[in-house]
């Protein structure tokens, strides 16, 4: 019988359920708790040996109220995993850092990183209907359990 992780998926999806879509996918395959933001706020993040957290990138940086929520996190030694969303997820390393930086002051060791393109209206973007209309596509969601399937079997 497998061991089972405690494992929550935790994300902040604020325009088109982008990051929604991703959070449920790689929580399906750690057969983890996923959490919004505002659900996440109630619970024990103690109870938990990994955390993924993510979002969507928002003129480069992870939704406020995802930092918010690590920020208001008791120090304590647990596993992290990054995600996001992103109209340019090329620059993922950049737009991880925040997050990043934050989770390792309190604590966490960031055992992986996902970026995929997502559905961007942010600004000006929204003059032009946006880019990556069409994405989280399938490839996308193929792409984010390879690597929850990667992540979890590194652990």
């Amino acid at each position: 019988m497998e061991e089972r992780h405690n494992v929550a998926v935790v994300y902040a999806s604020v325009h088109h359920g982008n990051t929604k879509k991703i959070a449920e996918i790689i929580g399906e395959v750690f057969s983890a708790q996923v959490l919004s933001v505002e659900e996440a706020k109630a619970i024990d993040a103690s109870e938990f040996e990994l955390i993924g957290f993510g979002s969507g990138i928002y003129f480069g940086r992870y939704h406020r109220s995802l930092l918010q929520l690590v920020d208001s996190w008791p120090t304590r030694p647990c596993q992290a995993f990054i995600f996001s969303t992103a109209g340019l997820p090329f620059l993922r390393w950049f737009q991880h850092r925040a997050l990043r930086k934050r989770l390792v002051q309190r604590g966490f060791r960031v055992v992986g990183e996902f970026c995929c393109r997502g559905w961007d209206t942010v600004g000006p973007l929204w003059l032009l209907g946006g880019i990556n209309r069409k994405h989280p596509n399938t490839g996308d969601m193929n792409r984010a359990m390879e690597f929850a399937g990667k992540t979890k079997a590194s652990l």
